[in-house]
C-alpha cells in the first residue's frame, strides 16, 4: 500500500482546536481523523451567494454542490491564511474574508467510502469581478439568491454537500442570510 502521508498534511485537532499532529489528507479521511477545514462564501453587491459544484475528479464528495470554497490549513497556516490561499487556487481572485463562526461535523461519504470529521472555520466575503476558476478543481459555479439555495437544497439535499447544509442553516440562524 501507498504510503498516505507523501501527500498534503492536514492539522488534527481535538474538539477544543489543540494541535494533536499532521497526517496526510487522504489518511484523515480514510480514518475519520478530525482535523482543522475551511469554509468559504461570497456574496456578490446583489445578495448572491457563489456555489462551487466540486470537481469530478475529487477522492470524496466528487460532482456535488457546496460553498464557494472549502479546504485545509496547512502545518503553519492560519484558518485565515488557507481561505485566502483556497479562494485564489480554485477560483482565481482574491478578497477580503471576514470570520464568522465554527463548527464541528462529522460525515460519510458512501460513494468514496471516506469520512470527514472536521473543525470548520467559516469566512464570508464578497466579489463582483469577472474570474476564471481553476477547472481541475471545481467542475461548475453558480451566483444564486439565498433564498434560492435554501429551496433548492430542500427540494434536492443529495446534490448538497454535508457541511453546506449546516453553514446555511447557522447562516439564517445569524440572520446573514
Amino acid at each position: 500500500m501507498e504510503d498516505l502521508n507523501k501527500e498534503e498534511q492536514v492539522v488534527l485537532v481535538d474538539e477544543d482546536n489543540e494541535v494533536l499532529g499532521y497526517v496526510g489528507k487522504l489518511e484523515a479521511h480514510s480514518k475519520g481523523l478530525l482535523h482543522r477545514a475551511i469554509s468559504v462564501i461570497i456574496f456578490n453587491d446583489k445578495g448572491e451567494m457563489l456555489l462551487q459544484q466540486r470537481g469530478l475528479n475529487k477522492y470524496h464528495w466528487a460532482g456535488i454542490w457546496s460553498n464557494t470554497c472549502c479546504s485545509h490549513p496547512r502545518k503553519g497556516e492560519s484558518f485565515r491564511e488557507a481561505a485566502e490561499r483556497r479562494i485564489f487556487e480554485e477560483l482565481g481572485f482574491s478578497t477580503t474574508l471576514k470570520e464568522q463562526f465554527h463548527f464541528i461535523y462529522k460525515a460519510r461519504d458512501e460513494k468514496s467510502g471516506l469520512t470527514e470529521w472536521e473543525y470548520d472555520m467559516v469566512f464570508t466575503g464578497t466579489y463582483n469581478e469577472p474570474f476564471d476558476f481553476n477547472k481541475e478543481e471545481v467542475n461548475a459555479v453558480r451566483w444564486m439568491q439565498p433564498s434560492e439555495v435554501l429551496i433548492d437544497v430542500e427540494r434536492n439535499p443529495e446534490e448538497y454537500s454535508f457541511w453546506f447544509k449546516i453553514i446555511l442553516e447557522e447562516l439564517k440562524k445569524k440572520e446573514i442570510i
